[in-house]
């Protein structure tokens, strides 16, 4: 059957972090450890569900975050360890000391996929794509076609 939805109690606060809430949340997990965070909303005063509190905690108000731009070795990192274990995150983030998985994810995405496909790589398997090998040769007859196109005059009307 599974857990049932954890944030479908009506009054839960949702959407956007106030500054107010983050101090509650770090004021409390300071004094007294995230212990459940099933029970912690309540008990520190939050209006919001445990996993909801969770996530701000594990990926933006720990204080051993590192914030910044990634460095080279933390791209090569990446890029060696998502060709050996794929799309594992949490498994990647073990190896990035102060990196969330989320983060690292989003990198992927926004910035390190897109350059493998400029470099005409195959992201997943992180080798040369063959279908752009094999577009290439109608790359090429497109060109030259257009190339004779523009030599030869428009038929009279």
């Amino acid at each position: 059957m599974g857990r049932s939805p954890c944030c479908n109690e009506n009054g839960l606060k949702k959407g956007p972090w106030t500054q107010e809430e983050d101090e509650k949340l770090l004021h409390y997990i300071q004094k007294n450890g995230h212990g459940s965070w099933g029970t912690l909303p309540r008990l520190a005063g939050l209006n919001r569900c445990g996993k909801s509190c969770r996530l701000r905690w594990t990926n933006y108000l720990r204080p051993d975050i590192k914030r910044g731009k990634f460095s080279r070795e933390e791209e090569q990192t990446i890029l060696h360890l998502h060709s050996v274990l794929g799309n594992k995150w949490g498994a990647i983030a073990t190896h990035l000391p102060g990196r969330t998985d989320n983060e690292i994810k989003n990198f992927w995405n926004t910035h390190l996929r897109k350059r493998l496909i400029q470099m005409g790589f195959d992201p997943m398997r992180h080798r040369p794509r063959t279908d752009f090998f094999a577009a290439l040769s109608q790359i090429i007859s497109l060109s030259e076609l257009r190339g004779q196109r523009a030599r030869t005059p428009d038929p009279p009307q």
